[in-house]
């Protein structure tokens, strides 16, 4: 039984639940909250659709698996109707089946949930893919404007392939130690993926060695006080534009020596290598922080390289007095003056700059 007392997320959307079986699990005591639509009927679900405007599409879809053999025709007309693009696919089921996950792999969908699961977790997931959904349509949009205004030159982009190529076959054995450690000491994938945002606003798979515990990416709010950038004045909409926690918890014995030593940087090689970032640049940002870093005086930022190392590295990287508004000009900086000249000289002074003092 869930309780009324939990702390329930805010989720300002519009979902349309398709099934029976779970309906009354995954939204007891919570009905109020959601503005939520129930179809039950197969014959529904294609009616519904066909029969919403732009402006009175759902958010958020949840169908249900099992008894449902409909099931994957559906999402199947969902993504390859143009109309309905932006529609969230969350599948949700009873019983595990892998084919079933196999095929919603194949098919996309956003999540694939197996009953029992917890239902926290669960709104705070539909509340992500929400953000993302707004988040992702501004980037691209931006992304749109922005590529024809950058272009890595032509003497950049061969200095990286040949640079970047020559040191993942050097350092290939030492990608092998550090692979098979971090997965004796913890559970979880060696090398760690995340979303970031580039030059141009462009969206990139980004690499690292794993340092952290693999549930990293969820206790992100629970610690949110421990950002160094959390008290500064200039935040948009409340939140501040960069996160770095001090005494991070969550990050491994092993992670830390890693990320002392730069080590878990290592795989962003592979990245340069190919073209989605440089050697040098400024740093690709996550989505959300990437997503408060659009205006006019900071998105200059976004016209330079994203790269490995770049002008915050091996200025003030870890040190107390690094401010958010600091940073942020040193990246429009190296935007609007980056060379090959001023390049080399950030590659010759970030050998020095590896070694952190502060747990940042």
């Amino acid at each position: 039984m869930i309780t009324a007392t939990m702390n329930r997320p805010e989720i300002n959307a519009k979902i349309v639940y398709f099934g029976k079986l779970l309906k009354n699990v995954v939204f007891e005591d919570f009905e109020s909250n959601f503005n939520i639509e129930h179809l039950d009927n197969p014959d529904d679900f294609k009616h519904y659709l066909d029969n919403r405007s732009l402006l009175s599409l759902p958010d958020i879809i949840l169908i249900e698996v099992d008894d449902n053999t409909e099931c994957f025709n559906q999402v199947s007309y969902i993504k390859n109707n143009p109309l309905l693009h932006g529609l969230v696919i969350v599948l949700l089921g009873v019983k595990e089946n892998k084919e079933w996950r196999r095929r919603a792999l194949k098919l996309q969908v956003n999540d694939y949930y197996t009953y029992p699961f917890p239902i926290e977790d669960f709104y705070e997931r539909l509340n992500f893919l929400i953000k993302f959904k707004l988040i992702k349509p501004k980037l691209l949009e931006l992304s749109q404007q922005m590529d024809v205004e950058y272009q890595t030159p032509l003497t950049k982009r061969i200095f990286d392939v040949l640079a970047s190529g020559a040191a993942l076959l050097f350092l290939m054995p030492l990608f092998v130690i550090v692979a098979i450690l971090i997965k004796l000491e913890s559970k979880g994938e060696a090398i760690y993926r995340s979303k970031r945002v580039g030059a141009g606003y462009k969206i990139f798979d980004f690499y690292k060695f794993r340092s952290m515990r693999s549930d990293a990416d969820q206790m992100i709010a629970s610690i949110a006080e421990l950002n160094q950038y959390a008290n500064e004045s200039n935040k948009k909409n409340g939140k501040a534009a960069f996160v770095k926690f001090k005494d991070d918890p969550r990050i491994t014995k092993l992670g830390a020596f890693l990320r002392r030593t730069s080590i878990d940087e290592l795989p962003q090689l592979i990245n340069v290598f190919i073209g989605d970032m440089s050697l040098v640049g400024n740093r690709p940002l996550p989505l959300y922080e990437a997503e408060q870093l659009t205006t006019n005086e900071w998105s200059t930022r976004f016209l330079g390289p994203a790269g490995l190392t770049g002008l915050w590295q091996i200025s003030k990287r870890g040190k107390k007095d690094m401010s958010e508004t600091e940073r942020k000009e040193l990246d429009n900086y190296y935007a609007a003056n980056y060379s090959i000249l001023l390049d080399l000289k950030i590659i010759m002074k970030t050998i020095p700059a590896l070694i952190q003092k502060e747990k940042v």
